[in-house]
């Protein structure tokens, strides 16, 4: 058994495969610890722990202190290792220079490198790991990916093109899939700012959704019913109905998809659409919902 594990092991063509018990990738667990330690916490689920190597992403609501957690998580990176970089990835320019001096950080050891799509973000950050080896110290920063347009939606705008741009939420899964592996195999830490949004929308009480009891109406699913997502079965933690909120302002929009569904539903509730969070108001004909059953019901889980 031993002979068979070291010849299959030397083998292969990826040099860096080892026995698992081995592995460098998962006997190396080192943490950098905040001042914060609710911060800890969050990141490591250990008061006395931190921030792990990989992606991170920080979301929350607008004036949600986000950059600050980030900066202060720049800072101890920055501490921790006398030697290391921070890159900063900045696409609102909310956090001068003097800011980051005021927590601490030593900007002579950062470097602000703007940017205005998502685009430009992925092909400068591929292009500055590819410069990094394991053992290297570099913390990146990116604040924020939800307020970067796609390189298409600026085209569409240079050319007066009102048309919506369903490419932006696949050119962000890019940017994952193709640095998270090199982030963490080269065990360095990134952290990005996303957004999250208050505003749901409603569907209409006799639109019929898919519950792990069957199919029902949307006005007799039930708190603790399990209802189909995109995601899988998700358990109902609160029910919406017009006795507690006033709705009556609400324009409720018709969606015809191709097998003759009918979806009925405020502007502001979002479907899936090619891979993206789309208003309804915002839906455009031709448009591809992401179907959550045999049947091509659509609807988020949230909502309900």
């Amino acid at each position: 058994m031993g002979t068979l594990l070291d010849k299959l092991n030397k083998a292969g063509k990826v040099k860096t495969a080892s026995i698992l018990k081995d592995s460098i990738y998962f006997t190396t667990n080192e943490t950098c610890r905040t001042d914060l330690p609710i911060l800890n916490i969050a990141f490591s689920g250990d008061l006395e722990g931190g921030l792990t190597p990989g992606v991170t992403v920080l979301a929350g609501a607008s004036k949600s202190f986000k950059s600050m957690l980030a900066l202060y998580s720049m800072k101890a990176y920055l501490d921790k290792y006398s030697d290391a970089v921070g890159l900063f990835y900045d696409s609102e320019f909310g956090t001068p220079s003097d800011y980051l001096a005021s927590i601490g950080i030593d900007v002579e050891r950062v470097v602000h490198i703007p940017v205005t799509n998502i685009e430009e973000l992925k092909f400068d950050l591929v292009s500055r790991l590819e410069s990094v080896e394991r053992g290297d110290h570099v913390f990146m920063m990116v604040d924020s990916i939800g307020n970067l347009a796609s390189k298409k939606e600026y085209e569409n705008a240079m050319a007066e093109n009102s048309s919506k741009d369903m490419t932006r939420a696949q050119e962000i899964k890019s940017l994952f899939r193709i640095t998270t592996p090199h982030i963490t195999m080269k065990n360095l830490s990134c952290l990005i700012i996303a957004h999250t949004y208050k505003e749901m929308g409603c569907l209409k009480y006799s639109t019929r959704v898919v519950t792990a009891s069957g199919i029902k109406q949307i006005c007799d699913v039930l708190i603790g019913d399990k209802v189909l997502t995109p995601n899988g079965y998700k358990e109902v933690l609160d029910v919406v109905n017009p006795e507690r909120i006033p709705i009556e302002d609400k324009t409720y929009y018709e969606i015809e998809c191709e097998d003759g569904t009918l979806i009925h539903c405020t502007g502001n509730h979002k479907f899936l659409c090619d891979g993206e969070w789309i208003r309804a108001d915002n839906l455009n004909v031709g448009c591809s919902l992401t179907e959550i059953s045999n049947e091509n019901l659509q609807t988020n889980a949230e909502t309900t």
